[in-house]
């Protein structure tokens, strides 16, 4: 069965008791088209999952004063579009948008609602960074350091050698294949180890890892000296994560809780998904709803600031927008030609201060500040990255900009 966009009919999965055979969703696919249209609005129902408590205080957030759905424009081929057919056309399950002092958009689309948690892939980053740059703050750790000053087992891996920010930036020289269709590379072993997936049918799992951290502490070769080169590879977010654990003494979804949901202002608990040691997935387990990623999103428009609270620290704020960009790679060019990756957040052009958090299967945060503009998309692509759907909605966003306001 093919994927569906919101203007199909839909199909029933997962409708009835019990649901047809046809219509239940293998686990082995749960996160693959058509399931993940029904999937990443429901986590709970195919993982582990432990909660992220947002706190007592919610951040007010303005209600949409309108819609942008008849917003023409050109894309970069020459074709004519609107916002709504680009909604359609990228597999859209909810979109919000922010620009010069107001809610110019909101809308849900799949079945999705204000309260619903949406899986957030790789945006999941960026939020398990930031929560760490309030430990950077603290003291508690030093982007200089080596990463084996907090995790001494990593001496025995490819790890050995990189520094902290090398981590955050993805430069170390680590191997880790991300083949997402690929079912024993790197990132398939992943899908067994975080309790995401079964074992792929036939396969002898004998010397594959059975936790994050027998991953983690597995990879033992090094391609590239450290700092020499960026590539994306989502277990250097875990490396990271497992150092903020270390040095806190705490889980991840406490950490999450304390030091950015709760400042945020949250209105929904969020969830991640859990290892078998019952570790949270970093790189790509956490969902949430799309008004409390707008929170997060105008968090950083403000410099970090919700209200009279500085719920990330500002120094942090300025190191995404302005830190050392110097450091790409050719595929990643071909999205963003000026770009580069800094502490787990994607940067449009250097000479900009605009940032993404991004997710296979588009997910998106964006922020640009010299647009006072924020703009958060999720998503249930058909495939898990596609450059035409991404630049699709980076058309749209570029399109807002240029509009008046």
């Amino acid at each position: 069965m093919t994927s569906y966009r919101n203007s199909d009919p839909r199909p029933a999965i997962m409708e009835g008791t019990p649901p047809p055979p046809a219509m239940r969703v293998p686990l082995i696919d749960w996160d693959r088209p058509p399931w993940n249209r029904w999937t990443f609005q429901r986590v709970r129902q195919i993982l582990p999952t432990a909660p992220i408590r947002r706190g007592a205080t919610v951040s007010p957030l303005p209600e949409a004063t309108g819609t942008l759905d008849a917003l023409g424009y050109l894309r970069r081929d020459g074709t004519r579009t609107t916002f709504a057919e680009m909604l359609d056309a990228t597999y859209t399950d909810a979109i919000w948008v922010w620009k010069g002092g107001r809610v110019l958009h909101e809308s849900y689309h799949n079945g999705m609602d204000a309260r619903s948690l949406h899986l957030l892939q790789s945006v999941s980053k960026s939020l398990t960074a930031t929560a760490g740059a309030n430990l950077i703050a603290e003291g508690l750790i030093d982007p200089a350091a080596a990463v084996t000053d907090y995790l001494p087992e990593l001496a025995a891996t490819a790890w050995n050698g990189a520094t902290v920010q090398q981590v955050l930036d993805m430069t170390t020289g680590v191997r880790f294949v991300e083949d997402y269709e690929v079912r024993d590379s790197d990132i398939g072993k992943m899908d067994y180890a975080s309790g995401w997936k079964p074992a792929p049918p036939g396969t002898d799992v004998s010397g594959w890892p059975q936790n994050m951290w027998d991953q983690i502490t597995g990879l033992a070769v090094a391609e590239a000296p450290h700092g020499a080169r960026f590539k994306y590879r989502s277990i250097e977010t875990d490396v990271y994560a497992h150092l903020m654990e270390r040095v806190t003494g705490q889980r991840l979804p406490q950490i999450l809780s304390e030091r950015l949901w709760q400042p945020l202002g949250c209105a929904e608990d969020a969830d991640i998904s859990l290892d078998p040691l019952g570790y949270g997935l970093a790189c790509g387990g956490i969902s949430a709803s799309l008004r409390d990623l707008a929170r997060f999103g105008l968090a950083y428009l403000n410099g970090g600031r919700v209200g009279d609270r500085q719920a990330i620290p500002a120094s942090w704020v300025a190191d995404v927008r302005h830190g050392t960009h110097g450091l790409f790679n050719e595929e990643s060019r071909a999205e963003f030609p000026n770009g580069s990756y800094r502490n787990q957040f994607w940067i449009e052009d250097r000479a900009l201060p605009r940032h993404y958090c991004l997710g296979v299967f588009g997910q998106m945060i964006f922020v640009a500040p010299d647009a006072d503009m924020v703009a958060v998309k999720l998503s249930t692509w058909p495939d898990f990255t596609s450059s035409d759907l991404l630049l699709q909605t980076v058309d749209a966003l570029h399109a807002i900009i240029a509009a008046d306001p």
